[in-house]
């Protein structure tokens, strides 16, 4: 009688890595976090889960912000301002902070980053594109690192 393999012999070639989630950080949670959400959500898909939050959340998105954003084709004009809790950073695998190390508090494992990148606070478009340009090539860095795609052409 033949013995049978007790280890499954299911294809475990192509495992999913998990999924981490990454929350961005900003006083206000109305421009620099924003922004990086909006730009690591349509680099990485649904490989990634992405949230932004902020200490003391303005009352709307920087209106420049917005216009900065739809000129690279991203629409934050329904977005919010949202409360950073504790609960958020402890769901999060990668915190970035956009405005000092100080926002929020991390816990042990979870990767913290702190980019010293200006607020939009008080700047004009052109300043603000700026800022934007410098957030995505931070983002494109985080997203190849966070979420490699397979190939050529995947998201």
């Amino acid at each position: 009688m033949p013995e049978t393999d007790p280890v499954s012999t299911e294809n475990t070639d192509h495992v999913e890595p998990p999924q981490p989630t990454v929350l961005f950080v900003c006083a206000r949670n109305a421009g620099r976090s924003q922004m990086a959400d909006a730009f690591l959500s349509e680099l990485a898909g649904d490989r990634v889960r992405v949230h932004s939050a902020g200490p003391q959340p303005g009352e709307r998105i920087n209106p420049l912000v917005v216009q900065a954003m739809a000129e690279v084709g991203i629409d934050l004009s329904g977005r919010t301002p949202t409360q950073l809790t504790d609960a958020a950073v402890g769901e999060s695998d990668v915190v970035v902070t956009t405005s000092g190390a100080d926002a929020c508090t991390t816990l042990p494992g979870q990767d913290h980053e702190d980019w010293p990148v200006e607020d939009v606070a008080g700047k004009t478009l052109a300043e603000v594109r700026a800022i934007r340009d410098d957030i995505r090539v931070r983002v494109e860095l985080l997203a190849a690192r966070l979420a490699p795609t397979s190939g050529p052409g995947e998201r």
